[in-house]
């Protein structure tokens, strides 16, 4: 029979195969928006929400904070890392007036984890205190990564559309709590066990949402493309300022 340890040891493999997926999940998103040089309507909140997320539970998973716990500092040490590329391309292909607003973020989530390193490891004197101190605050960035796609779940609602939701990342979070959930009950972990059982909900809204919207969306972006398509039907190129006609009529056909 296979012993606790062995257990939660196999979970916590399956879970860091399961939350590198995760942070994988947006590349096919910002390929489009390498390929369109645009991040068009995609929000930079769900990966400035994850990037403070996985420092933070790094912390949480060094030997001095939380002993027996590398698996959970391998995973998010991982997970800044990936974050942390995510941003730069959103910060290069964004719009101007938009790019201080996120480097505001990532100044001030970075103040923050050197402070709370230093107060951790200065102030609190045991292992346990370091692990609760560190704990709390896990629990509440945890909760705001899971959370941090409402805004897109708000946009689904209003638009009646998806697209601007990927679906991986709904699946990939879900898929992600429950595994997390099941390693933190082996050995029973209350920083672990409450925010993935809340980000499991959080995911499931999300696969909920895509799953009634789907249709709606592959109807409106085949609306889109036959708008396109007989608005430029009529054009005839003939010199460059029918070129211009031409670029300006794409233009108007983009979603």
């Amino acid at each position: 029979m296979v012993s606790a340890d062995t257990a939660r040891t196999i979970l916590g493999v399956l879970g860091n195969i399961i939350a590198l997926c995760m942070f994988l999940s947006p590349v096919p998103t910002f390929i489009q928006i390498w390929k369109k040089k645009a991040v068009e309507q995609y929000s930079p909140v769900p990966y400035l929400a994850t990037l403070v997320n996985c420092m933070v539970w790094a912390l949480y998973g060094l030997p001095m904070v939380h002993p027996d716990s590398f698996l959970v500092l391998t995973i998010n040490g991982a997970g800044t890392g990936i974050e942390i590329v995510y941003i730069i391309i959103f910060l290069i292909y964004t719009e101007r007036q938009k790019r201080p607003r996120v480097l505001l973020v990532l100044l001030i989530e970075a103040i923050f984890i050197t402070v709370l390193t230093v107060l951790v490891l200065t102030v609190a004197r045991t292992l346990k205190e370091r692990s609760m101190i560190v704990g709390i605050i896990c629990i509440m960035f945890n909760i705001m990564m899971y959370a941090s796609p409402l805004a897109v779940m708000k946009l689904v609602l209003a638009t009646k559309s998806v697209e601007y939701m990927p679906f991986f990342l709904s699946l990939a979070c879900f898929a992600n709590g429950v595994i997390w959930v099941a390693y933190a009950l082996i050995r029973f972990d209350p920083f672990i066990v409450v925010p993935n059982g809340i980000g499991t909900l959080f995911g499931m809204a999300q696969l909920i949402l895509y799953a009634s919207f789907y249709k709606s969306t592959k109807r409106q972006i085949a609306e889109r493309k036959s708008k396109g398509e007989v608005d430029l039907s009529g054009v005839t190129v003939v010199g460059r300022e029918d070129s211009r006609k031409i670029g300006s009529a794409l233009q108007n056909g983009r979603p």
